[in-house]
């Protein structure tokens, strides 16, 4: 070996070893902080959910084709009825061209293997989200079903990543945004916070969207139809919110209520959620002296009101 090679080679070996002195530094310190690698008992059901999801992706984009062919030639095609088969030859007899029905036959085609793909994948989807015992937990929130509880045990693996349910909205892309750039500025050579006033900035995007598009979804669906979430975004609507940010607050408590559950294995109970909409109401109509408002507050604790589903933001 010459001069360079051995030069290299010691440099090599000189960085390797400040590399072990760091971390015998940091071992016997306890400076080390664990690195999550995601659970090994899930894997098989992760893989079964991004099958699932891709074939669902892919169909869409089927349905999606056969529609915009339909339309590129005037014909409206609103509704479900175009992708029927007892609709099929009425809706291929608007096709004069000979091209165009040859290729709206094969996009039908393409349908009808994507939609026997995705029952396969949904049966394997549920026969291995049942060997999870926390799935019928899970199922017990409205409007999360099989498929739903399926998914939250494969995108979040296992409750416990999460200290706190606002690390499960900053994953789950719920989390807002209040810090920019110029929040800081330098003064005299110094950086200081600026004193402008701080604001929301929209939510955070870096997350994870499929998991964001699952709470969307239960939020939107409990907001229309009767039950215990329809009434506490009622509720959020009465004092003024906006609508949006009413089903955006109703998808941060569902996750929570997820999280609680989950972590806790307990059974979703509709009654706490009324025993806090009570306590709610009372803080709010509570006398204003911060005294008062504060008893009042540590009575609903007492009643075991609070600390069960948190509640709202």
């Amino acid at each position: 070996m010459d001069a360079s090679g051995k030069l290299v080679m010691e440099s090599i070996l000189e960085s390797k070893a400040s590399t072990l002195l760091e971390f015998l530094a940091g071992l016997r310190g306890n400076l080390l902080e664990s690195v999550y690698h995601g659970e090994t008992g899930v894997r098989l059901l992760r893989e079964l959910v991004r099958s699932y999801l891709t074939i669902v992706e892919d169909q869409s984009r089927v349905m999606n084709r056969l529609k915009a062919l339909y339309r590129s030639w005037g014909i409206a095609c609103a509704g479900r009825d175009v992708y029927y088969i007892r609709h099929r030859a009425q809706w291929l007899e608007k096709l004069r061209e000979p091209g165009v029905r040859r290729r709206a036959e094969r996009l039908y085609e393409q349908l009808d293997g994507m939609q026997r793909l995705r029952r396969m994948a949904r049966h394997d989807l549920l026969v291995e989200s049942r060997k999870h015992s926390i799935s019928s937990k899970l199922r017990q929130i409205p409007y999360v079903g099989p498929i739903r509880a399926a998914l939250l045990i494969a995108l979040l693996q296992t409750p416990h990543r999460f200290r706190t349910k606002r690390q499960l909205w900053a994953y789950s892309g719920l989390a807002l945004e209040m810090h920019t750039s110029g929040d800081y500025d330098n003064r005299d050579g110094q950086l200081r916070r600026s004193k402008k006033v701080v604001s929301i900035r929209g939510l955070n995007k870096d997350h994870n969207h499929d998991l964001k598009g699952l709470f969307k979804g239960v939020a939107t669906m409990a907001s229309v139809r009767p039950g215990p979430f329809q009434n506490f975004y009622q509720r959020l609507l009465a004092k003024g919110m906006k609508p949006a940010m009413a089903r955006l607050t109703l998808a941060r408590k569902i996750a929570a209520i997820t999280l609680t559950l989950w972590k806790k294995g307990e059974s979703f109970d509709a009654e706490k959620l009324k025993q806090q909409a009570a306590c709610a109401s009372l803080l709010e109509t509570s006398a204003s002296p911060p005294i008062l408002r504060k008893m009042t507050s540590r009575f609903c604790e007492m009643l075991g009101f609070e600390g069960e589903y948190d509640y709202g933001l």
